[in-house]
């Protein structure tokens, strides 16, 4: 397993962290398997989108904000319930299938780190599975 650390600059944000994952794949010569990204924060997670266009991630975090806004009925003392039910939403993980050495990623796709409580420094666990 590999600890990825990513130091988020907003509240809401959304981190491409593609390029981590591909490094680990070359850097361990994995040529067919699967990577998992997984992110052991209750406020944050990991998703596959588009990456071409940097409207995207905004509106998926514009999309959740609305879904789940910050101040609501909520009963958790922390003041952050949106953030846990936001991560709760994307989810913790992410598989990319490995062929040839590389990550089966569609043209637009990217792999994001999603926070939803930053600015923080977070980790990303990185899980290499040759096969």
């Amino acid at each position: 397993m590999i600890a990825v650390s990513v130091k988020t600059r907003e509240r809401k944000e959304m981190i491409d962290v593609t390029a981590e994952l591909a490094r680990a794949v070359s850097e361990a010569g994995m040529k067919k398997g699967l990577v998992l990204a997984y992110v052991p924060h209750t406020t944050a997670g990991v998703t596959i989108n588009e990456n071409a266009d940097p409207a995207v991630p905004r509106d998926i975090l514009t999309a959740l904000s609305k879904l789940v806004p910050e101040r609501g009925d909520y009963r958790h003392g922390e003041g952050n319930s949106d953030a846990h039910i936001q991560a709760g939403l994307v989810g913790s993980s992410a598989s990319v299938i490995v062929d040839q050495g590389r990550l089966a990623l569609g043209t637009w796709q990217s792999v994001f780190f999603c926070e939803f409580d930053g600015p923080r420094t977070r980790k990303l666990l990185i899980k290499l599975m040759p096969g």
